[in-house]
This record gives C-alpha cells, structure tokens and sequence, in this order.
C-alpha cells in the first residue's frame, strides 16, 4: 500500500461559502458598556470587566483537562486506485467520568482509526458509539483506567447575545489553544441541514478545532464549535448544546438518532395569506398537504389548516415547527393547536417516527448547495398563480449570492422543469437537483408572472479538505 499521507483539516463547503472546519468559536469578555451618564459607571464598567478577564484564566486551568485533541486516519484511493493514508484532526470534550466525548460527526467519518490525546500527553484508541450527520455531532468513547475530569454541560437556551465566551481546542494543530470573544447571534440558518439553528461567534477559528467546546463565562458548555465564513474576520458557528444533549441518549444507546414525525408539507405565512385566511398576525405554517395515514392525517389535521403550535410550544415558521417536532419522543401523546375555518382548535396527536429521506416541511425539502428553498405548489398556491395542480414547486427564499441568486432565480418563481425531468413535486425536484456530476450545469424551466424562461445552475465542486 501506497503511504502517501494527506492531511485533511475538515474544511468542508456550505451554502454561500461557510465550511465546515476544525473549528474553535471563542468567545470571551467584553468590558461592560456604561450607559449614558457620568464618569462613575465607566469605572464600575471597568472593574467589572477587569474581574470577568481575570476569571478566564482559573477557568481555563481548571476545564483545559476536559478537551482532547482527535486526530483520525482512513485509507483512501486516488484516481489511478492507488491507496494512500488520509490523517485529519479535530477537537472534542469529555462529557463523563468513563470516556465518552462529544466532537463533530464530520471529524470522525469514514474513519478507520481514531486516537484522543488528553490535556497530559496520554493518548487512547477511540470507538464511534454514535453519530447523526444531520446535526454533524458524533459521541465517542475511550477506555482510561481511572476517571477522566470532564465538562457540565451547560443550557444554550438561556445565553444571551453579548455574552462572554470562550473555547480551548486544536486548531490547526496547536493543542489547547484559547481564544475569548462574545456570542453575537443566535438562531443562525447557514444551510448546514434542516435543523439548523447556530450560535454565532465573532471569535478566531481555523481548520482543527471543529467538535471543541464553547464555554460561558461559569465554565459550562454551550456550543459546540463547528464551522466558520471562509475570508471572512470572526464569524464562527457552533452547535448549540441542547440540540447536543437532546439526542445523547439515543447516540449512546442505539448509536443513531430517532425523529418525530407528523407527515405534513407546510409553508410560511405571507402578507396576503395572512388577510385572506384573517389571521391576526404572520405566526404559524400553512399545511398544504397531509400524507395519507400518517400522524397529521389520524389527527385531522386538513390542507388550508394553520399549525399554531404543538406540544405546548409554539410555532413561528416552517423550520421551527420542524425543529420542534424532531425532539419529540416517538409514540409520544401530543397536542396541535391549529387554526381552521375563523377558530382555533386544538387535537390530539400521537407523533410517528420520521424515516430516512423524509420531509417534515417545505424548508426540509431543499437543495441547500444551489442557496435556494422549495415549497410544493398546493391547491391555494395553484390558484393563486392561476396554475393547474401539481404543476412544479415554488421558491420561497433565495439566498443573496448563492448559485441560484446568481442564475437569476427570485422567490416566487415556479420551478417546470430540470433538464429533461417535468418537475410536478418535491421529490421530482430532489432527485433532478442530484442528477448530474459536480460542476455540471442544469438547465431549468422557470415561470415567473405569465412567462416561460430557462435558467442555468451550475452544481458546485467539491473542494478538498
């Protein structure tokens, strides 16, 4: 066998440039602002931000044992079938006293042999005990003889922009390297996946420290560091941690992750849906379709029904009724607060178990490469635009210079055609949109008001890691 080694740091692409990166978001203490006043505050801010600096320091030396350094080896082929190593690094944390650790799913995939090397210089082999690709968290497992130290995870939930943050990792091989910034935004949609929901970091990260821990100012975890904006200055993502102690349990006992489901297509409320159907505000999904025999359907719930919310939480939008609906516990007895016909009502709802390729709304069926989100046309859409039924599927957003963006698509734009493929559904759209080899362009028919046009979408290449 060939022993050429390649180095591979874990920068993968997302939509509008993000990749994914042995990446740390630091965040750390900023002086407090003072408000408007006197000289007074500004020396209260001062000593304020004088104790939160000098605590990182005791808070480093105490967490530094609870991050490892990863680093992973696979056994790949080039074009000409030769066999070469493939050596790639990453960071994690240990989250329990035997060895468990969580890191990113795309840290450890696909490979063959995975060593940690703790805070002391003691390296271990490691086992995958569970992975989902779909959130990019994976939980890993070493044998040590004695009890490891190991991180509290914290409640992301309750941080707040402005707060400070730090992390310790591995970038770019420089085991735990410190870096301190600020949280500074939440909810961030980046097209990582159909859960996405990010912490934003305005602190360093390079290739090396995806799958370390971002930690809060009580030295608890919040995120997991996960991905940057390549040339752009301290913009970071991370996982936030809930998402990652929601599905620990499944990660450790059956090593994949288990979904709810409802079976509905849904959409965003717009303006003039909000007036025709006399909602009070633009809150909740439309249903535009309820697959036959599925939980939606045993509940009653109709096409032209508005989700409100569900299991006591409500819903804003398409992907947050998604995001909810994945947490919850499969047979679980539910309620579905709706609105139909001028009133709300509530219904019982027994949540089923969402299956490989599924789509649990109209934001999960998307090809997030091309920067652009799909909606099935349903009858409402249809007669709104004046269009037979099951004629293509409608953009609902476009992200600003994305492919699609760039090829001149606009929300609102009917989608007839790929290539040679007549697009009448969402799974007409998936499958045309992965036809094809990288950098292959497709030919689109698109309406748009009353005219016909074709557009040209050019797939991404994959760039080495």
């Amino acid at each position: 066998m060939n022993k050429t080694s390649e180095t591979g740091r874990f920068c993968r692409p997302l939509s509008r440039g993000l990749l994914l990166a042995g990446l740390l978001l630091f965040a750390g203490s900023l002086p407090g602002l003072a408000p408007l006043g006197g000289p007074a505050p500004v020396l209260a801010a001062e000593k304020a931000a004088a104790a939160a600096t000098a605590s990182i320091p005791d808070l480093v030396e105490r967490l530094s044992p609870t991050v490892v350094n990863i680093s992973t080896t696979r056994v790949a082929k080039n074009r000409l079938g030769r066999e070469f190593k493939q050596q790639g690094m990453g960071s994690g944390f240990i989250i329990s006293g035997d060895g468990y650790i969580f890191t990113n799913n795309h840290v450890v995939d696909k490979a063959d042999k995975i060593k940690v090397k703790l805070s002391d210089g003691k390296e271990y082999d490691a086992e995958v005990k569970g992975k989902d690709a779909t959130t990019d968290l994976a939980l890993i497992k070493i044998t040590p003889p004695v009890e490891l130290p190991f991180a509290r995870l914290g409640d992301s939930d309750r941080t707040r922009i402005g707060e400070g943050v730090f992390a310790i990792g591995n970038p770019l091989g420089l085991d735990h390297t410190v870096t301190a910034g600020i949280i500074s935004a939440k909810g961030r949609v980046i097209g990582a996946g159909p859960y996405d929901n990010f912490i934003q970091t305005d602190a360093s990260i390079n290739p090396g420290n995806s799958g370390g821990p971002l930690f809060n100012l009580a030295g608890e975890v919040v995120g997991i560091n996960t991905a940057i904006v390549p040339g752009a200055q301290n913009i970071g993502f991370a996982i936030p941690v809930n998402m990652a102690k929601s599905i620990l349990g499944d990660l450790k006992t059956v090593g994949k992750i288990t979904r709810g489901w409802i079976g509905v297509t849904a959409q965003d409320i717009t303006e003039d849906m909000r007036q025709n159907l006399k909602l009070k505000d633009r809150t909740g999904v439309l249903v535009g379709n309820v697959a036959p025999g599925d939980a939606a359907d045993k509940a009653g719930i109709k096409t032209g029904d508005v989700i409100l919310g569900i299991a006591g939480k409500p819903v804003k939008d398409n992907r947050e009724l998604l995001q909810i609906v994945a947490t919850l516990h499969v047979g679980s007895k539910e309620k579905i607060r709706i609105f139909r016909d001028g009133r709300e009502m509530t219904l019982p709802i027994i949540i089923a178990e969402r299956k490989d390729r599924q789509e649990q709304a109209s934001g999960s069926g998307t090809s997030e490469q091309f920067g652009m989100t799909a909606q099935e046309v349903t009858p409402e859409i249809a007669k709104y635009f004046g269009l037979p039924e099951k004629t293509g599927v409608i953009l609902t957003e476009v992200k600003a210079g994305g492919p699609a963006d760039e090829a001149g698509l606009k929300p609102r734009d009917i989608v007839l055609k790929i290539n040679t493929l007549e697009i009448s559904d969402l799974k007409d759209y998936s499958e045309a949109l992965a036809a094809g080899d990288k950098g292959e362009a497709l030919l689109v028919l698109v309406r748009r008001g009353k005219a016909n046009f074709f557009v040209t979408l050019k797939k991404a290449k994959e760039e080495k890691k």
